[in-house]
């Protein structure tokens, strides 16, 4: 009979480990990650401008939805040697480098076309590397992942929490495109 009762207190436990590691965020782990992304102006880039009275704004219709799918960008600018060196399209989610064209992606938690897929540790994994899920194609300027990597586990979990609390957007952004060839 002990025995049973031991092993029915080792698969509670377990049981209840497993249950807490895969509920959701807490509302605070949200509020926290709605101010760090809040803090980190991570809308200057993943929100369209629009132009509004004042000039350009933030489109909060579709806040963090990344680069509009239906702008469709010219080839980027040659810049020549400097010293500009970057451009960026009026709506600031498209950017033309030396490392070529970077388009902001979508961070709502649409499955097809965001951070739907993505877990909390790829997520993390992607901050630290910067690396497209941890483990891909480099994350390309401007975004400041070599900023983003100094976050508390913490933070970037709640970071993580509040953008998956979002609605989804479907909104399919460009792939990155190929640096300008080297003019003899």
């Amino acid at each position: 009979m002990r025995n049973r009762i031991a092993v029915l207190l080792v698969v509670c436990t377990l049981a209840a480990g497993t249950l807490a590691a895969a509920s959701p965020a807490s509302k605070a782990d949200v509020e926290r990650g709605a101010y760090l992304v809040r803090i980190s102006s991570c809308n200057h880039c993943h929100t369209p401008l629009k132009t509004g009275p004042k000039g350009p704004e933030p489109d909060m219709t579709r806040m963090l939805t990344g680069h509009p799918a239906e702008l469709k960008m010219p080839p980027a600018p040659d810049l020549g040697k400097g010293p500009w060196v970057w451009a960026a399209a009026v709506t600031n989610t498209a950017f033309a480098g030396p490392w070529g064209v970077s388009y902001a992606p979508n961070l709502t938690p649409d499955p097809e076309t965001g951070l739907g897929k993505w877990t909390e540790k790829m997520f993390i994994a992607a901050m630290r590397s910067g690396h497209h899920l941890g483990k891909g194609r480099p994350i390309l300027p401007p975004m400041p992942w070599d900023s983003m990597s100094a976050a508390t586990d913490k933070d970037l979990k709640a970071m993580f929490a509040y953008l998956k609390s979002l609605p989804p957007v479907k909104n399919a952004v460009p792939e990155p495109g190929e640096p300008p060839r080297a003019t003899p």
